[in-house]
């Protein structure tokens, strides 16, 4: 396996060397099940007074852990001991950080296999896309060491001012802002969590990390490997319960000086204008979601753009921000590919994500069971078709977690409002375009721009990454139409409505947005 690097794009071979550790983790995992786990604040597990079961999607019957019920207090006191870390943390040489923080990535890694299983039966991916979460978090915590390394702890001798008679000399120092939460969502719960983690920790700053409540234990465990690591107390804390509660507490909070959010547009927002009402402005960095687009020419290679489509559609249920939930393509075409994509969206397999067979397993929770449901049946009165799916999964096991099947819908009017509102569910529109225009016209439609993909010749690529609005773009990629970004590889963020920074993370400019620039000019 040594010779075998596990991303996004690679998945989809790997070695039996992978199957085999998942396997046993697996069977490990499931005989023990249901162990109490606190909150980590100041180096100390926290109790609380109430507790919630985290339950797993697959079989709703399984107690993967009991989890803490966190209040304003825990997350006041989760800052509290962020601030007094802050001095000794910040003062902490940037190398001896980046010391720190390859130990707890090296230790996630020696973990995969653990931190993968438990990913599965808690989120429901299928196994590749749960390892892969636990690899790309380490990379994204290498590449913000390598980043910070590369540019010499962004410490930079600027020019002399020309003055006769005095020697002046100009230094631009970033430098961390000081304590900064980091509210990650169910989807990518280890990639969302440890990648800012990453990037805030080796600028300097101190975190809180506050967990989709539907993901507290994957996310406790990495919590964990940055314990492990030996990171000093109060570097990094730990929180759970609800976001109404705690989440709110920490954005509350005047002593916070720093947001980093994953999730709806509605609660993104809603973070984004709340710190702008403090004293000053704090940095909010948000990744808000998208209706993504994958746009299929008459010039377009079919059989990758079927492969591609099916596996960004109906990735990890379509509960991806990067997911294909709109398909766009030319009508000489149009027959000959829904065809494909019936074809190869009937043979997928939905079931019990720890299984080697699976590619789709249940989505999150009882909530999204039930929009699907709505939404299927919103879809159907709308005049949509169902190409395949269309119900939720019912029968023997299915009926003990929240399956529902891969469904593509056809024939629904441009003018729907499901071609607009990220559904976040294993749901992708179909549509039939006159020419490329069009095409674009209704992909850029949005109030998004995540991510989109092109199937096409080479000049069309090049009129496609010109003209479209989103931040991570693809053409003519069989692993994925509009999914599969990896930190050094393809940055992820997004444009308008889908990101607040203009800068993407596993990317050049990721972690100067967790540092301040300071010019220091003294003059003899």
């Amino acid at each position: 396996m040594s010779d075998f690097k596990l991303t996004y794009s690679t998945m989809f071979n790997p070695p039996d060397e992978l199957h085999t550790g998942f396997d046993k983790a697996v069977e490990t995992l499931k005989q023990n099940m249901g162990k109490e786990y606190g909150m980590f604040i100041n180096g100390k597990d926290v109790i609380a007074d109430e507790k919630f079961d985290d339950i797993s999607p697959v079989n709703t019957s399984w107690v993967l852990a009991k989890m803490q019920k966190g209040n304003a207090k825990h997350a006041q006191d989760a800052v509290a001991a962020a601030r007094n870390a802050f001095h000794g943390w910040s003062h902490t040489p940037w190398q001896k950080r980046v010391e720190y923080l390859r130990k707890a990535a090296g230790l996630i890694e020696k973990r995969i296999f653990d931190l993968g299983a438990a990913m599965a039966l808690e989120v429901g991916k299928n196994r590749m896309e749960s390892l892969g979460d636990v690899q790309e978090t380490a990379d994204l915590i290498y590449y913000s060491c390598d980043q910070i390394e590369k540019n010499g702890g962004y410490i930079v001798e600027m020019g002399k001012d020309p003055l006769v008679g005095f020697e002046s000399r100009n230094v631009s120092v970033l430098r961390p802002y000081g304590v900064w939460v980091i509210i990650s969502p169910f989807n990518f719960p280890h990639a969302l969590t440890g990648g800012p983690m990453g990037a805030a920790l080796v600028a300097g700053n101190t975190v809180i990390v506050k967990a989709a409540e539907d993901t507290s234990w994957i996310v406790r465990l990495l919590i964990d490997c940055f314990r492990d690591a030996g990171l000093p107390d109060g570097v990094v804390n730990f929180v759970t319960g609800p976001g109404s509660v705690v989440g709110q507490a920490l954005v509350d909070n005047p002593e916070v000086d720093g947001v980093t959010f994953t999730g709806s547009f509605d609660v993104g927002m809603r973070i984004h204008r709340e710190m702008g009402k403090r004293n000053y402005i704090r940095p909010v960095i948000l990744e808000l979601g998208g209706k993504n687009a994958a746009i299929v020419s008459k010039n377009a290679d079919l059989d990758r753009a079927t492969i591609g489509i099916i596996r960004s559609a109906f990735g990890l249920q379509g509960q991806k921000c990067s997911a294909a939930s709109r398909v766009l393509i030319e009508e000489s075409i149009y027959d000959d590919l829904i065809a494909r994509l019936k074809t190869a969206g009937e043979n997928l397999v939905i079931g019990d994500p720890t299984d080697r067979n699976t590619y789709n397993g249940p989505v999150i929770n009882q909530k999204s069971y039930n929009d699907f449901k709505n939404l299927t049946e919103e879809i159907n009165q709308g005049g949509g078709k169902f190409l395949i799916g269309g119900n939720v999964k019912t029968g023997a096991d299915f009926d003990k977690g929240f399956f529902c099947e891969s469904t593509f819908v056809t024939d629904l009017p441009f003018s729907h409002r499901l071609w607009q509102y990220e559904m976040f569910l294993p749901i992708t529109t179909i549509g039939k375009v006159k020419n490329m225009d069009e095409a674009m016209q209704i992909a850029n439609n949005v109030n998004y721009g995540l991510t989109a993909g092109f199937y096409g010749s080479a000049d069309e690529t090049d009129w496609f990454f010109d003209k479209i609005e989103a931040g991570v773009t693809y053409a003519n990629r069989p692993q994925g139409a509009t999914t599969g970004a990896w930190p050094g590889f393809q940055p992820f963020g997004g444009w308008k409505g889908s990101g607040s920074s203009g800068k993407n993370a596993g990317g050049h400019y990721y972690v100067p947005l967790y540092m301040h620039e300071q010019i220091r000019t003294s003059v003899k």
